[in-house]
């Protein structure tokens, strides 16, 4: 028995005209990825045969995010079931069921998605399925016509409805799940007599029951058919997401001190028993393990935290940060490209850029990796054990040595030997009484009027 096959065409040629941005609307981030980021994790868990996405005339930034799936280009746009059109010949010889999705729906849920299916193959064998919802307000949207058996009957747009009809709660959210034998067929008829001159989809219905199709309806929950279509509208999806994956993080052993103020990122991943202070940023692409400390005012971006380490308050992590087992890393101390090692220190006002700072080693406050020189991006190697005072300047490329010790105020531009001590600061001078006699004259100065 040959399995039955999926085709996926997702609409995705909105240019989010009510978001006022030059970003197309499906590339705006949502939790550190853009928007079709979710929707293509969802289908990757779907595993469909074929995936198309359908764009607009320009948008080769969307083509690139969504490689390596299929793009076709909707121009002009002229209505969704013109945007579904222009998927047919990346679908040349595909037979199975096709669903149609939208790439600003970020939360529709591999379950919802599986239902529609299966529903598309259960007798009596519909040859569409609709997604419905029950927003709370449904005034603008089209509305589901049931009759008494569940087949779904029509769509009627809002502004089309009877009295009767709009007292329906039951919405169309746009998302299909077709039998692909007559899926083009359907559209090829399917008129531009309206207003905007535009080809609906949504009079596909229609015309499959006047073939004698049946159509047939799913319900969804309404928190996942959040369509993105405003800066309020994703501000709002952030909220939701936000919450979901606070709830993930602690379900799964993590604990949030203050968890409205955390703010993660779709791949954030926390190891058990972390902890984490109030407001804690983690942009994309950090990983922390078990055991770990992340405190208040901390922003993470790109990094790795072992197990026991423990992070700021008012630490920043930066693209490429990897801080050892049970290291610390403390207050304003900024890491970008650089080892921590084990059991290491920064614990205050450090930067550490482009560097290793071995295990066990101590860096004091005010220290700086001095890795650019305005052109280029050099390296700094602190060994093992090695002490780095405070105030001290280490201008790459550098290497300080295992167990060196570098006194507090130094400037660093020569390697360093293992257990030697480097300093260089200038030698101290003191001139007895001159502060005394420098207050005096000025002001014997200041009395007489002058400066």
């Amino acid at each position: 028995m040959t399995k039955e096959k999926t085709a996926v065409i997702v609409l995705a040629a909105g240019l989010g005209t009510r978001m006022k941005s030059d970003l197309p609307k499906v590339l705006h981030p949502l939790a550190g990825r853009p928007m079709v980021g979710h929707i293509m994790e969802t289908l990757a868990a779907l595993d469909p045969e074929r995936v198309v996405f359908v764009v607009g005339k320009g948008m080769d930034a969307v083509a690139a995010a969504v490689a390596p799936h299929t793009t076709v280009v909707q121009e002009p746009p002229l209505g969704t079931a013109h945007a579904v059109l222009a998927a047919r010949e990346a679908l040349s010889g595909f037979t199975g069921d096709v669903l149609v999705i939208f790439g600003d729906t970020p939360f529709l849920s591999l379950a919802t998605l599986q239902r529609m299916i299966e529903t598309r193959r259960a007798a009596p064998l519909p040859a569409i399925v609709v997604l419905g919802f029950r927003p709370a307000d449904p005034g603008p949207y089209g509305r589901l016509i049931v009759d008494a058996k569940g087949a779904l009957t029509a769509i009627v747009e809002a502004r089309d409805a009877t009295p009767d009809q709009l007292a329906v709660d039951l919405c169309n959210s746009g998302v299909m799940a077709f039998d692909s034998g007559p899926l083009f067929g359907l559209l090829g008829r399917i008129g531009n007599d309206n207003a905007k001159g535009e080809y609906y989809l949504t009079e596909v219905i229609a015309l499959a029951r006047a073939d004698g199709l049946s159509c047939a309806m799913v319900e969804g929950d309404a928190a996942e058919l959040l369509g993105v279509n405003s800066r309020a509208d994703l501000a709002a999806a952030e909220a939701i997401l936000q919450d979901r994956l606070r709830a993930r993080a602690m379900a799964q052993g993590a604990t949030l001190i203050d968890p409205r103020t955390v703010y993660f990122s779709a791949d954030t991943r926390l190891g058990r028993d972390v902890t984490i202070g109030p407001s804690v940023v983690f942009g994309p692409g950090v990983t922390v393990g078990d055991g770990a400390t992340v405190l208040a005012f901390s922003h993470i971006e790109g990094a790795e935290i072992a197990a026991g380490a423990r992070i700021g308050p008012f630490a920043r992590l930066r693209p490429g940060a990897r801080i050892g087992t049970d290291a610390h890393i403390g207050n304003f101390v900024e890491v970008k490209n650089a080892s921590v090692e084990a059991g290491a220190k920064a614990n205050h006002l450090t930067y550490i850029g482009d560097a290793r700072v071995g295990a066990g080693a101590n860096v004091g406050a005010g220290t700086i990796t001095c890795n650019y020189d305005g052109f280029f991006k050099f390296h700094t190697d602190i060994g093992a054990g090695a002490f780095i005072g405070s105030n001290t300047a280490l201008v790459a490329p550098v290497k300080v040595g295992d167990g060196a010790i570098i006194g507090a105020g130094s400037v660093v531009a020569r390697d360093v030997a293992a257990d030697a001590l480097a300093v260089t600061r200038a030698d101290h001078k003191e001139v007895k009484g001159w502060a005394q006699r420098f207050r005096r004259r000025k002001t014997a100065e200041k009395a007489k009027g002058k400066g």
